[in-house]
């Protein structure tokens, strides 16, 4: 990986707002993410994680965006995930992780070295039960947004998965307040909205099209307004993702 700069550690305020957000922690477990150091940015199309190769190095994204990715052998790239800001990458309950995927910025990515954290939830220190709990309710959303991945490629039409994946990303953002029910940054190419849907670009052209005629959608500048987002709701039978609580308290109990 080929890093394009080293900057001064920035206090890791977005991972604590996401945690936060999804779960409890108390004055340690956010003195200990505030403090995280390493910062690290990494250009476009970088590959931030190998598939296959140990995480030895668990990160929080602090700024802009990655995908979790397969290639075939033909060069056709199939997006599973995205990684958004105060995401965890290699952040886990287990020792040891391998990569299922690679992951790639699909925008210049800021990320902070998570060590701290996984040391500190691989431990019984009570004084981390908050963070080990926040970081198994980040696991479990993780595992949900995979889920819904599969239910998109494998159940829904072309329409229907395209407005999904937006009201997703919409609520993926809003956990770290970088979106509201209509707003949110949207860096994605129409490449990558076909890699992450199983569509052609041009089936993606023709969708995001028809949207915008029917008064759904406006998507330009990098930005995606939802102008009805309950309309779209409604098409895509969207269900927001719920976390799994107290798994990781039972599982110790």
């Amino acid at each position: 990986m080929t890093l394009v700069h080293q900057q001064a550690s920035p206090k890791a305020a977005v991972a604590i707002q996401r945690l936060t957000t999804i779960s409890s922690l108390n004055e340690e477990s956010e003195a200990l993410l505030a403090g995280l150091s390493d910062a690290q940015t990494v250009g476009v199309g970088i590959e931030i994680v190998s598939e296959r190769d140990a995480i030895v190095r668990p990160r929080f994204i602090v700024g802009g965006w990655a995908a979790k990715v397969r290639w075939l052998p033909d060069g056709r790239r199939q997006i599973f995930d995205f990684v958004l800001p105060g995401e965890a990458l290699g952040v886990c309950l287990r020792p040891n992780p391998l990569a299922l995927s690679t992951v790639v910025a699909l925008t210049p990515v800021q990320f902070v070295d998570a060590g701290p954290v996984q040391k500190a939830i691989m431990g019984d220190d009570p004084r981390w039960a908050d963070l080990r709990e926040a970081m198994h309710v980040s696991s479990s959303l993780d595992e949900a947004y995979l889920l819904s991945q599969i239910m998109r490629l494998g159940r829904q039409t072309a329409y229907e998965r395209l407005c999904h994946l937006l009201l997703e990303v919409r609520d993926r953002l809003k956990l770290v307040g970088l979106a509201t029910e209509t707003h949110f940054p949207m860096p994605m190419t129409q490449e990558t909205l076909a890699d992450a849907t199983g569509l052609s670009i041009v089936h993606v052209n023709r969708i995001l099209q028809q949207l915008r005629r029917e008064r759904l959608l406006d998507l330009h500048g990098g930005k995606a307004h939802l102008r009805e987002p309950d309309a779209l709701v409604a098409i895509a039978d969207y269900k927001p993702a719920r976390p799994c609580t107290g798994g990781s308290r039972r599982a110790r109990a």
